[in-house]
């Protein structure tokens, strides 16, 4: 075996490819001896645990953060930059029946129960772990027994022997952590609730985020049913009074089957709507944790206001606002600890035993004086030739823990991404807006003079009908657009996390520990 002294004063037994044959030699026990020294002298094992450097980008997207958006059906969103995330962030929507919603989903739902459950029973085998681990193990042991051995050959007599056994004792075992392994075990196991209690926040805020947008979706598709069937009205007026110029001979019967074929596409359109907006309706019901039939009505569109000041967290800050991220670097710690519990296996372990009770052959022997028994003992024990398994572990462990760095690394980048390409889709968002609802603005105007001008007899019904056509198509692409601007505001306010819970950034099970 050779001993290799890694960064921040780790010790690793690893033994060379050259030398597989060492452990034989005397030469290994000069190299556990070291080992030990250093073990003994405050080194830890195995990596720190802490994550990689990340380069930090200047600003999230290939383009320069704008101040604002540009200004869209009067409102241009503000990108306020090195602001802390709101905690809160659906009531900024100024909607009361969207709170509800929310706070409701995040009382009755089911998928975050069960998450707080799972958080709950890792931390309570946590806690066994380690009161197992740190304290003594004592136990009552009682035995009865009838036995049957072969005795001492008499001439003329039993060559067997028949007896009774009675004992009661109280066992005590202790392992003492010499190297380290029960510490890196049970911080091993802490980092793993770790995740489990960021991996809680991340459902809690991703429940927040399926309630907002399912609801804004809801809103926008019913908003769509209603202009789409203002449309279907207009269109079936349109083929009555073609059939009929039909009939009169000023149109053709081409003009006729355009005009039906029209209309026939526009409830193929709606009845999509509708469909879509059933599925919303009833995932919705299930995020709230309520049945499908119990669906809660959608909102008006116009209820919920488009939030105007968006805070942008600093990309250095975001390492330590989004869940995702915390989960992963906790599990890069548990790794990490896993590498020391698999190089500490490598060393020797000492055990101290201990028992105390009363023995006999009878009740009364048992019971008595002359019954007392009591040993205590100490094992010393070093792992010799196990197959290569313990070192294989070792390795095994080592890869475990550089696949949880490269995690770490894509779980961060991802992000960066996740931020980058929403700011870019509200700066987007509100630049379709702007264009869909001047359209629809001067669709409309286009409609009020053919209207006015219909009134006094300058325009036929056809054509004012005509531009309410053109208006109300308009209005569903405005719709579209005004849906798609507060479900990505949604998605940036979910992008950039929370403040970490807890003291000093831990989770609340730990905060304080």
């Amino acid at each position: 075996m050779e001993l290799i002294v890694g960064t921040d004063c780790n010790p690793i037994l690893e033994p060379a490819p050259e030398r597989a044959r060492a452990a034989a030699l005397p030469g290994w026990r000069a190299a556990l001896g070291a080992a030990a020294a250093i073990a003994l002298g405050a080194c830890t094992f195995g990596p720190s645990g802490e994550p990689p450097a990340m380069p930090v980008p200047v600003h999230y997207g290939v383009e320069p953060q704008p101040a604002q958006t540009v200004e869209a059906l009067g409102v241009a969103q503000r990108f306020t930059v090195g602001a802390q995330p709101a905690p809160e962030w659906w009531r900024l929507f100024g909607s009361t029946e969207l709170n509800a919603l929310v706070e409701e989903g995040l009382r009755n739902s089911p998928t975050l129960a069960a998450a707080d459950k799972r958080l709950a029973a890792a931390h309570e085998q946590l806690m066994g772990q380690i009161h197992s681990s740190l304290l003594p193990t004592v136990d009552l042991v009682g035995q009865a027994s009838r036995g049957r051995d072969l005795g001492i050959p008499v001439p003329g007599g039993p060559n067997t022997l028949l007896y009774n056994e009675f004992i009661g004792v109280v066992q005590a075992q202790y392992t003492f952590d010499l190297f380290g392994a029960v510490h890196k075990a049970n911080a091993a196991r802490s980092a793993r609730v770790d995740v489990e209690a960021y991996q809680r926040e991340a459902a809690r805020r991703a429940l927040a985020t399926n309630i907002v947008t399912a609801t804004i979706d809801a809103a926008m598709l019913r908003a769509q049913i209603e202009a789409t069937e203002r449309l279907i009205a207009l269109a079936g007026d349109q083929a009555h009074d073609t059939e009929r110029h039909y009939q009169l001979g000023s149109l053709t019967h081409g003009d006729v089957l355009s005009a039906r074929q029209n209309t026939a596409t526009l409830e193929v359109s709606v009845a999509e709507l509708r469909q879509q907006l059933t599925v919303t309706r009833h995932a919705l019901a299930v995020l709230l944790g309520r049945t499908p039939d119990a669906a809660p009505p959608e909102p008006e569109l116009a209820s919920l206001h488009l939030p105007q000041d968006l805070p942008v967290v600093l990309p250095s800050d975001l390492l330590r606002t989004r869940p995702d991220i915390e989960a992963a670097e906790a599990a890069l710690q548990a790794a990490a600890a896993d590498v020391g519990v698999a190089t500490a296996q490598l060393f020797p372990s000492l055990t101290l035993t201990a028992s105390m009770g009363q023995g006999g052959f009878s009740w009364p022997l048992a019971m008595s004086g002359a019954g007392a028994i009591w040993a205590i003992g100490a094992t010393v024990s070093q792992a010799l030739f196990h197959g290569g398994a313990l070192v294989a572990q070792r390795r095994a462990s080592i890869d475990a823990y550089e696949a949880a760095v490269f995690e770490y690394k894509q779980t961060v980048l991802a992000a960066f991404e996740n931020v980058a390409d929403t700011l870019a889709s509200l700066e987007h968002d509100a630049q379709a807006l702007e264009a869909a609802s001047g359209a629809a603005h001067d669709a409309r105007e286009a409609f009020d003079e053919a209207t006015s001008r219909h009134r006094l007899g300058a325009l036929p019904a056809a054509t004012a009908r005509g531009g309410e056509q053109q208006y109300e198509a308009a209005r569903l692409e405005e719709i579209r657009l005004i849906g798609r601007r507060l479900t990505d505001t949604a998605t940036l306010f979910q992008a950039m996390g929370e403040l970490p819970p807890g003291a000093n950034g831990r989770p609340d099970h730990l905060a304080g520990k």
